[in-house]
């Protein structure tokens, strides 16, 4: 039971930080700028992934709820991994946008249009989606006629596979392409984009536009390490750490669900001062 509490308000803070977040952005026409929508993107995208999660787990703790059908397990798992992709892909475009600001000022908004921005977000959801499709189908093939209990408090693609009586390296061959072509991809994209903004940045003649560079990028990179950090962790402990209990390992694959969407409206509040300055107006319209 005692567990249940910092999940509960974790999940708090983030439905209200995201909410907030998106809220405040779309509000404001002056945050109408690529940088703002796509942290709306993620935003939204933050509420989906921990809505998909907590709730399972707080019901699991509250009320032993710990049954759940096949259908609505694969459901769940089709959700999360989607979304989870797709936040992958939110962070790469945001490491472009930041290049674009840094290295191509003076064409950022002729570049960055609201078309372009349309296109990325309905490309970025089409990749994720047609990416974990298929899993469903490698999945519903499958005959589970060995154990039915699930140790953890959510469903995902192998820790259910692996329940069955098939063979099931198709599953896993395909578990590992779709995680190389789209999170690592990701995840080497956006560490190229940062040598060539750091390249630049370090080519510039002032000190102070310099830092200004540097700034602006400060939110995202915390970012990029809360959402890469657990995760490259956890998988490294399964992987690794055969004698770390079963309980710490579901911990850690909770905490890479649960931390980031909590988070990441706390980052982007505090370090971004247009977002900051917004909130306070909207709620304390008399302060400037």
């Amino acid at each position: 039971m005692w567990i249940s509490i910092p999940f509960f308000i974790s999940y708090v803070i983030a439905l209200l930080g995201n909410s907030l977040l998106i809220i405040v952005i779309l509000a404001k026409s002056s945050l109408h700028e690529p940088m703002y929508l796509f942290l709306c993107m993620l935003a939204g995208a933050d509420i989906v992934l921990s809505t998909c999660t907590v709730p399972q787990a707080l019901a699991i703790f509250w009320f032993h709820a710990g049954e759940i059908s096949l259908d609505r397990c694969i459901t769940q798992f089709f959700i999360i991994h989607c979304t989870f992709i797709s936040e992958s892909g939110i962070l790469l475009v945001m490491a472009f946008d930041r290049y674009i600001a840094i290295c191509y000022p003076l064409r950022y908004t002729a570049i960055l249009t609201y078309t372009l921005i349309g296109k990325i977000g309905v490309t970025i959801f089409l990749r994720s989606y047609c990416t974990i499709f298929p899993i469903i189908f490698l999945l519903k093939r499958l005959t589970f006629c060995q154990n039915n209990i699930i140790p953890h408090t959510f469903c995902e693609h192998i820790g259910l596979a692996k329940y069955a009586c098939n063979d099931i390296r198709v599953n896993i061959w395909y578990g590992l392409f779709v995680i190389i072509t789209t999170v690592v991809l990701d995840a080497l994209l956006i560490f190229v984009s940062y040598v060539l903004i750091l390249h630049a940045v370090f080519h510039m003649s002032s000190q102070d536009a310099r830092q200004k560079a540097l700034n602006t990028c400060g939110s995202h990179v915390c970012i990029i390490f809360l959402f890469y950090g657990p995760a490259i962790f956890t998988t490294l402990t399964q992987r690794f750490g055969r004698h770390i209990p079963p309980h710490i390992h579901i911990l850690l694959a909770n905490v890479c669900i649960l931390v980031p969407p909590m988070l990441n409206p706390i980052i982007y509040g505090i370090k971004t001062k247009q977002i900051r300055e917004q909130a306070v107006h909207m709620f304390f319209p008399k302060q400037e």
